[in-house]
């Protein structure tokens, strides 16, 4: 368990960088292969993944860089944290609203405002595509009882924990001993 331990905490911006990535093409195969159209905070979730994947990619590249003589860069760590809890954040308003605890914004439940006249006007005319408008609110995808929100709010959590246990581990998961 320890050496488990230390594995992952020498590494963990390259498996953070693989969790987000997997997360991103789980919520890009949701789209494309079951036609589950994202919401704004579905969106926004996506985003968070986006920056924490660009985060542990340099620090991944900066740690092979440098041999991994002195393990995963601590502000690595740090800011993965950071970014992972806001995506919890993120995802349990999300799912906060779903299940009716408090009222999302307008521009969630009216599905983002991404209509414009042109788009009005072809719809009307019958010459344009209909646009699929996912509301924040609705839940459309649910495993175990909770939602794509809920699970997303509770992956994140566990990111950022273990990041923060990626960025205060002991002294001898940093260096390797000679």
């Amino acid at each position: 368990m320890k050496g488990l331990y230390r594995l992952l905490t020498r590494w963990w911006t390259a498996f953070a960088l693989l969790a987000s990535l997997a997360l991103l093409g789980f919520a890009h195969a949701s789209e494309v292969i079951w036609d589950i159209a994202p919401c704004n905070l579905c969106l926004k979730a996506r985003e968070v993944y986006w920056g924490a994947a660009a985060v542990a990619l340099v620090a991944t590249l900066w740690h092979l860089l440098s041999r991994g003589s002195r393990g995963t860069p601590r502000i690595a760590a740090f800011l993965l944290a950071v970014i992972f809890a806001t995506g919890a954040v993120t995802s349990f308003f999300h799912m906060g609203g779903e299940l009716k605890w408090w009222a999302l914004p307008a521009t969630c439940v009216a599905g983002g405002g991404g209509v414009d006249l042109a788009s009005m006007a072809s719809l009307a005319m019958g010459t344009g595509p209909v646009q699929r408008v996912a509301m924040c609110d609705a839940v459309t995808w649910s495993f175990l009882g909770l939602s794509m929100a809920g699970w997303n709010a509770l992956i994140a959590a566990v990111l950022a924990v273990f990041s923060l246990l990626a960025a205060k581990r002991p002294k001898d998961a940093r260096a390797p001993r000679p």
